[in-house]
């Protein structure tokens, strides 16, 4: 029996081999293929125990052979232990150990998952039973006893604190919790055996790397002692070391984090290691601007001064002279060309305007005047910051030169660029005081718009300036005076270049409340609009963003507007009709419609009726045209063809607020409606529109529909028995919400509400209902229906048993 195990381990052991060899070598790819999906199969099973453990320690495997099975023997640990029995352990320990010693220096590849299996081993297996005290005093004999393999063992060490948080070791909550608590009880241990081994010079930048991966468990060691221990006196000196400063930079940023922790007792009790940290970090200072310094470096330099930032921001906010030096420092980050360098400060200067503006941070403070005192004190020092960073940061987000060859993941990465600056110039308006911000970048504007004369001059700077102008509307007071007049007179006379007239057709819209408010604001409109109307017919992103700036202005400067509705009925015809050279999407056009509603919704009654009709024409004609069609040419019609139209009512009932205008035109439009309920009932997608436009004019109505609101509820309940669509639910809830308290309807309402109950039950229980395709969203929308219901409801019985 046992020589049959043998050999069928050989077997298996030769079986992986071939596989291994097919996988990298065959130039066939369905053998890779099927070598790779036996190899994947073979780690699940039990024997990749032994037959992993074997071809480890065979002195004839090659490099691939160790690779895989290493992975595999780290897996198994992680995952599979529990397949094991308990006496396994021990001989598993004692193999890895055996492994670690061998391949000290062997592959870097096979030392280190040999490193995790073990360290995945310890987090199985409490120290108890590990033996020796647990695996740090076991590690510190072993070291102790073979000193030839410290390097091996160091790695151990390395990765042992990180399996703490490593989520595919399949270990219990508790014994993972467990874990953590053996390895801080220990840590005095570790930090011990990295302090012996720094005597060996080959080894300091492990020793660091070590160093960092302990500290990540945030152990409460006090700051005193910190503050002169050998590693972080180590690794504070060889900041300027060539070869080591990149692993004194992960312990250094460590330190940093921990100063800050919780577990570390927070900022007071550490402050004697930050007082140690803080000067030896601003002497790199220098650096940053070091033209001969690899950019690695510098970027590791820069990432300290960002978590010196991130971390000690409350200690920065104060306004110490201290403080001073190390905003300006990061200032100096912030100016650096690379990007993803600059962008390391950007969560900072956020950070730094919430504890400058937010009441929070004053609360020690004893009364009104003196928070205010205070405020105003640290507002006043940081000014000059956040007056530079605007400068510094704004450049960002002009567009690249060659932007139109930008791949879409390039283009990508570029707005989200211009986002993140937008995000960092709105926490300097929230400094600063948005009047401020504006006047730095209209500097820029007025800098860039002189260049900018023709489409063919450059046009990016003056697009970023706007950009940035845009970004910080919403801090712009309304009333300011001073330089909006300067910006709307600038950018009304940019050339029109594609781009660059989309963003100030944003703009535009984004400072509407300023021109409603402003003094000459009535004059500039008729010139805006020229603007905007250049904008619908340029391309279809500056469409795009000169409707949405339509919808703004016709919101804010309703009242303005309302003697200029033919020239916007104009626009709204053209746009809505696709006529001429405007290149308005369907989508877009809603917030034409939605802008002439606005405008219409400030008319007096009689005038609001006539403009509403006017309003709803250009939507009912291809409506018309459409049902004017064959039946079976209706049918194979996509709902989009519906829905374009419909959904234009639908913006109209909802945003026109006129009940009897609205109430009037769902009268004459309810042929329309009704025809197409009876000739698309079918189709959810056009149903839903409908549906949709039906509530907003029964919620802008009201009591004013007459008896239009009892066809539609007589079509409903027709139509639902027959097709069940969901939407017949919500609108028939809509009409309950709001009749639902009148006497007079109570009745009707019962009945309707029994009528669609009784009809939702049968479906329910029915075969039917489990063959539906949409289930899961059909039964949804019934529960929904119901809980609308239960507000409503109660009334309406209530109300029909003591009317009676």
């Amino acid at each position: 029996m046992l020589d049959y195990q043998i050999s069928k381990t050989m077997e298996l052991q030769n079986t992986v081999k071939e596989a291994l060899n097919a996988l990298y070598h065959h130039p066939d790819d369905g053998v890779r293929m099927q070598a790779d999906r036996f190899l994947q199969d073979f780690q699940r099973t039990l024997d990749a125990w032994q037959v992993a453990d074997n071809l480890l320690h065979d002195a004839t495997s090659n490099l691939e052979t160790l690779i895989f099975c290493s992975q595999t023997l780290r897996s198994k640990v992680q995952r599979d232990f529990e397949e094991l029995p308990s006496e396994a352990f021990r001989p598993l320990r004692d193999s890895l150990n055996n492994l670690l010693r061998e391949f000290h220096k062997g592959p870097p590849k096979v030392r280190t998952q040999i490193s995790i299996a073990v360290a995945a081993l310890a987090v199985h297996v409490p120290a108890e039973d590990w033996g020796d005290g647990g695996i740090v005093n076991w590690l510190r004999d072993e070291m102790n006893s073979h000193p030839e393999y410290i390097p091996g063992f160091l790695e151990l060490l390395t990765v042992l604190p990180e399996e703490v948080f490593n989520y595919k070791i399949a270990a219990r909550p508790e014994r993972r919790r467990q874990f953590e608590k053996e390895l801080t009880s220990q840590m005095e241990v570790a930090l011990n055996i990295l302090t012996a081994c720094l005597n060996i010079n080959e080894l300091k930048e492990q020793v660091l790397e070590a160093f960092a991966s302990w500290l990540r468990l945030k152990h409460g060691i006090p700051g005193s002692l910190l503050a002169s221990h050998p590693l972080v006196l180590t690794a504070l000196s060889s900041l300027n070391s060539e070869l080591l400063s990149e692993a004194a930079v992960n312990v250094i940023s460590e330190l940093i984090h921990y100063t800050t922790s919780r577990e570390s007792g927070g900022v007071q009790v550490q402050m004697p290691l930050i007082q140690v940290i803080v000067p030896q970090v601003m002497n790199l200072k220098a650096q940053l601007r070091d033209s001969s310094k690899d950019e690695e470096d510098v970027k590791a330099i820069a990432r300290l001064f960002a978590d010196m930032g991130d971390s000690y921001v409350d200690l920065i906010a104060t306004g110490s002279d201290e403080s001073k030096l190390i905003v300006q420092a990061l200032l100096e980050v912030a100016a650096h060309p690379e990007y993803y360098i600059a962008s390391m400060t950007f969560n900072f200067w956020h950070s730094l305007q919430v504890t400058l503006t937010r009441r929070d941070s004053y609360i020690s403070l004893v009364n009104e005047s003196t928070i205010e005192s205070e405020k105003n004190r640290r507002l006043h020092i940081f000014r000059p910051a956040y007056e530079s960073l605007v400068s510094l940061v704004s450049f960002r987000i002009q567009y690249p030169r060659d932007y139109q060859d930008l791949s879409y993941e390039d283009l990508k990465e570029f707005k989200q660029t211009r986002y993140a600056v937008a995000d960092v110039l709105i926490d300097a308006a929230s400094v600063l005081g948005g009047d401020a911000a504006l006047r730095i970048l209209y500097m820029k504007l007025d800098e860039a718009a002189a260049c900018c004369q023709n489409e063919e001059s450059e046009w990016r700077p003056a697009e970023a300036a706007l950009f940035g102008i845009r970004a910080i509307s919403s801090y712009v007071s309304v009333v300011e005076a001073e330089v909006m007049p300067k910006v709307m007179g600038r950018l009304l006379k940019l050339p029109q270049h594609p781009q660059l007239l989309q963003t100030v057709c944003l703009t535009i819209g984004a400072y509407s409340k300023w021109l409603d408010a402003a003094s000459g604001g009535l004059s500039i409109l008729p010139s805006v609009i020229d603007v905007l109307m250049s904008g619908l017919a340029k391309s279809e992103d500056s469409a795009a963003a000169a409707a949405l700036a339509f919808r703004q202005i016709c919101d804010d400067c309703r009242l303005k507007l309302c003697g200029c509705l033919e020239g916007l009925f104009h626009i709204y015809h053209r746009a809505v009709n696709g006529e001429g050279t405007l290149k308005v999407c369907a989508e877009d056009s809603l917030h034409l419609v939605e802008a002439l509603s606005k405008v219409i919704s400030e008319l007096p009654p009689d005038q609001a009726k006539r403009a509403l009709e006017a309003l709803c024409l250009p939507v009912v004609s291809p409506l018309q045209e459409v049902l004017s069609q064959a039946p079976e040419m209706l049918n194979n019609r996509p709902a989009r063809d519906f829905t374009v139209h419909i959904d234009r009512f639908g913006y109209i009932f909802r945003y026109v607020t006129h009940a009897e205008a609205v109430a009037d035109a769902i009268q004459r439009l309810w042929p329309i409606f009704k025809a197409i309920f009876d000739l698309r009932a079918w189709d959810m997608r056009t149903m839903e529109s409908i549906c949709r436009a039906c509530k907003y004019a029964v919620r802008t109505s009201g009591r004013c529909m007459g008896t239009t609101i009892g066809e539609m509820l007589e079509k409903i309940q027709e139509l639902y028995k027959q097709h069940h669509q969901p939407c017949f639910l919500y609108l028939s809830s809509e009409v309950i919400k709001i009749f639902g308290s009148d006497p007079s309807c109570a009745d009707y309402l019962k009945n309707l509400i029994e009528s669609l109950f009784q009809h939702t039950t049968r479906i329910l229980t029915s075969i039917q209902v489990r063959l539906h395709l949409d289930i899961a969203c059909f039964l949804s929308s019934i529960m929904g229906w119901l809980v609308d219901l239960h507000t409503s409801i109660a009334g309406i019985y209530f109300q029909t048993r003591y009317s009676r």
